[in-house]
């Protein structure tokens, strides 16, 4: 099979989605597809080139920071992945086009599928969803949001990463949707064992926004200031600075570090270094870099938004608490900063249940729904 990936964001650029969609995409090429995947230039990435056996190709698109697109690097990626689909990939005809996010990849899928009679399967983020996400769609969601229904509906399949993210989809789309959790290469990045550290170490992974909450990590992390830890946020975004005066507010310069952003494989080192994520977001789908911190063999605490719960077992790798439970976080953090067995438990258990999230999973359900759309004349 010949499958085109249209995506916007693909590491090292973007959030969750790209390490997702880059994942997948190996899997198939390792069971025998073709896979082009067509995302936005940034800086002095190469425009063509090939990786684990995909062929990648940037289009420019005026992209300017690494971890978020504006309206106009979407608009241009919109233009740019069009023109370049109708009018120059004239050496790879798709059988199936997959599309992850319904903006701005839904467009673009849309206008292919029905001028080349290409099918396209949907994989929805929780950015695709109204209100799901309003410190990152809410500004410029409500003009393109009357326009979105029909990429949901003239996809072939429409795919949720959780339960809750299909749950509040169907509040607005009227369109079945099915479930494929994310899925990670947990072959590649598993830990192999688990020690703790002297010095327990916390981390956090993602963007600088309020949806993530990080205010309620400095706020935690001060009222356990007596006890021995050390807390790394990684990423960048609008509330960078706000968090800077909070931590020099509360003293705590010398327990945090924030390396700025970072690609998804210095992500996962810096996981393999760590004892404890930390994810106390007001809204989630299902979290890439949850599932990644449980094969790296992290104890889990996450607040109980979106599809957190989906990844954690309560009391086994981890605890769920209400995103602004402040005192709830610290009884959690307390217990699993003085009680090493417990963190240690967590740990592995946090590896043993990641299993189920093993992107060889992911893509087969995938190439199942992919044969079932091309059927009776699959390839």
């Amino acid at each position: 099979m010949r499958i085109l990936v249209i995506i916007h964001e693909f590491p090292p650029i973007g959030g969750g989605g790209g390490p997702i969609a880059r994942d997948l995409s190996a899997e198939w090429v390792k069971n025998g597809h073709q896979v082009r995947i067509i995302s936005a230039h940034y800086g002095d990435l190469p425009h063509k080139e090939i990786w684990n056996g995909i062929e990648i190709i940037r289009l420019s698109s005026f992209r300017t920071e690494p971890f978020r697109a504006k309206m106009k690097a979407m608009t241009g990626f919109i233009l740019s992945a069009v023109w370049y689909c109708l009018f120059k990939m004239k050496d790879f005809q798709p059988d199936m086009i997959h599309v992850h996010f319904a903006v701005p990849g839904g467009p673009v899928a849309l206008l292919v599928s029905k001028l080349k009679k290409i099918p396209y399967v949907l994989t929805v983020h929780l950015g695709d969803i109204p209100g799901a996400s309003p410190e990152k769609t809410g500004q410029w969601f409500r003009f393109v949001r009357p326009l979105t229904p029909p990429i949901w509906k003239q996809a072939a399949k429409v795919i949720a990463v959780s339960e809750y993210s299909r749950k509040i989809a169907l509040e607005t789309y009227d369109v079945p949707i099915q479930v494929i959790p994310n899925g990670v290469d947990y072959q590649k990045i598993k830990a192999s064992s688990v020690q703790l550290h002297a010095v327990p170490q916390i981390v956090f992974a993602g963007r600088f926004v309020p949806q993530k909450n990080l205010n309620q990590i400095i706020r935690t992390c001060e009222k356990i200031k007596d006890l021995p830890w050390h807390c790394t946020l990684i990423g960048e975004g609008q509330d960078k600075d706000s968090i800077i005066t909070l931590i020099q507010s509360a003293g705590l310069e010398d327990r945090f570090s924030i390396p700025g952003w970072k690609t998804p494989e210095e992500v996962i080192d810096i996981f393999k270094n760590s004892d404890i994520l930390f994810l106390p977001s007001k809204n989630e789908g299902l979290p890439v870099v949850g599932i990644q911190a449980m094969s790296c063999g992290l104890a889990l605490i996450l607040s109980s938004a979106g599809g957190n719960p989906e990844i954690v077992t309560a009391g086994e790798n981890g605890f769920i608490e209400e995103p602004e439970d402040t005192n709830g976080f610290v009884r959690d953090l307390s217990l699993l900063l003085q009680e090493s067995e417990m963190l240690m438990r967590f740990r592995k258990n946090s590896i043993e249940f990641a299993q189920r999230f093993d992107m060889k999973k992911t893509a087969e359900a995938y190439e199942k729904v992919f044969f079932e759309v091309l059927q009776p004349s699959s390839h």
